[in-house]
């Protein structure tokens, strides 16, 4: 199945991972767009904490305590100790004032020899805020999730199913079954591959559908190709470009309006070459992974920001047929 996903933003939870430099950020930043633009208000989550989020929206770095960074939508970063401060708050009634200090430290030391412990802080706080959504306790509708790069994204889906294959019973069993059971949801949740034409993103976005499909339990929504360049020329263009390489025309050409001539010609030959080149990385993405593709275009722009997470936005929505 290689066709658009119109259902993408009918879930409640939308995890975007990828190689790093592939744009996730954007996609996520510009899927709470699209998804704001559409009367939905979103819970904008980062799970990395650089910052990247809230400059998509020429907004400053936000904390854990989400705020509104956008109309309709909310931005977060993920902290884990600020996580397992709210965990023992809620879930275990413990007072915890101030920073953790020695338990923050004991959580480290447990972390080590239990997998699982630090991942379940970051999905299991995503997820709790999906749940709250879903029940009516929240002020959005959605959480899109700037998630974890290709190397970490699978340890943090599959924590909860580890801690439970640790602890047979008890509170932290049935807490992490609800969570295993909405990560689990085709309705709820979809995981987001971006990826960009070229050869070694298309070959770790391949290994990574087949990797989360083995080893966790949770569905796959839709592998969004970034900055895929237009076919800016057709085979009767090249054949004229050709033509006006020969040495008389060049010579004539280069006579008549200098150097940049042929610095035009060599530009469209690279632009043909590269757009072939990517053309070639898709079709193996397509033949080798059974999920809808989505397809953004190469921006040719420097600046980053709102008016660039707008245009990706439309970008995305043209494809969803929004």
């Amino acid at each position: 199945m290689n066709g658009p996903a119109p259902a993408l933003l009918d879930r409640r939870l939308l995890l975007f991972t990828g190689k790093g430099g592939v744009g996730k950020s954007t996609m996520a930043a510009a899927t709470a767009l699209l998804a704001s633009s559409i009367g939905k208000r979103v819970l904008l989550v980062e799970v990395d904490a650089k910052g990247d989020i809230p400059a998509q929206f020429e907004h400053s770095p936000v904390g854990f305590t989400p705020r509104e960074i956008h109309p309709g939508v909310l931005a977060m970063a993920m902290d884990t100790e600020a996580s397992l401060q709210e965990y023992l708050r809620l879930n275990l009634r413990v007072p915890v004032i101030g920073r953790i200090g020695p338990l923050a430290r004991v959580l480290d030391f447990v972390a080590t020899a239990a997998p699982g412990v630090k991942e379940i802080l970051t999905i299991g706080k995503i997820v709790w805020e999906v749940r709250e959504a879903i029940e009516g306790r929240a002020d959005f509708d959605l959480v899109v999730v700037d998630a974890a790069a290709t190397g970490h994204i699978v340890a943090q889906l599959g924590a909860a199913d580890t801690i439970r294959e640790l602890v047979d019973v008890g509170p932290l069993r049935t807490q992490t079954q609800w969570l295993s059971e909405l990560l689990a949801d085709p309705a709820v949740t979809a995981v987001n591959v971006v990826t960009t034409p070229e050869e070694m993103p298309v070959a770790e976005t391949i290994e990574l559908v087949d990797q989360l499909r083995r080893e966790v339990n949770v569905p796959l929504g839709t592998v969004v190709v970034n900055r895929v360049l237009p076919e800016l020329f057709t085979r009767g263009d090249e054949e004229t470009f050709d033509a006006l390489r020969e040495p008389q025309t060049g010579d004539l050409l280069t006579a008549r309006l200098g150097r940049g001539a042929t610095d035009v010609l060599d530009a469209a030959r690279l632009a043909v070459s590269m757009r072939r080149t990517g053309a070639t990385h898709l079709e193996h993405l397509r033949r080798s992974v059974d999920l809808p593709l989505l397809y953004v275009p190469y921006l040719f722009v420097r600046a980053h920001g709102l008016r660039v997470t707008r245009m990706v936005a439309d970008a995305l929505g043209a494809e969803l047929g929004l």
